[in-house]
């Protein structure tokens, strides 16, 4: 709980406890801290019995560091009867994103895997009329030629 406190905190807390209770209070408050938190856990210990109580056999090796969302979650993909772990090892998620891209650019799969070249999107063909023609490459403009401006765009 407070891992990350370091020498300078815990020497800090102390001088504001001296500070503020005074040297002669300060252990019969030290005390009293250290009775209240042991009246608080076992006043859990004994709610956490009480549930385990009622709620029969069955919960026996029932753990209430299991409610976190985050262990309860942990726990169940440990048993994996779902075989889970067997779809998750067999889905490349590269591989199928590859596969949808090459489809929609019109490009071969095995032409991808070859090291084939990557060019932009098709180009719809004049006489289409606004269709896309899968096979044709968009030609590439010349060298001092401006780019396409599209005034929608922007």
């Amino acid at each position: 709980m407070f891992n990350d406190i370091g020498v300078f905190e815990i020497v800090t807390l102390v001088i504001l406890a001296v500070l503020i209770f005074g040297p002669d209070k300060l252990p019969k408050v030290i005390q009293d801290v250290t009775r209240t938190i042991r009246k608080i856990r076992q006043f859990s210990d004994s709610a956490k019995q009480d549930i385990r109580n009622e709620l029969g056999p069955e919960f026996k090796d029932f753990e209430f560091e299991d409610l976190n969302p985050k262990r309860f979650i942990r726990k169940q993909l440990e048993n994996d009867d779902l075989g889970l772990k067997e779809i998750r090892n067999g889905f490349d998620l590269r591989k199928e994103m590859a596969e949808v891209a090459d489809a929609v650019h019109g490009r071969e799969g095995d032409a991808a895997d070859d090291g084939g070249s990557r060019s932009g999107p098709p180009a719809a063909s004049a006489n289409g009329g606004g269709r896309v023609d899968m096979h044709k490459r968009p030609a590439k403009p010349a060298a001092d030629e401006p780019p396409p401006f599209d005034a929608d765009a922007t």
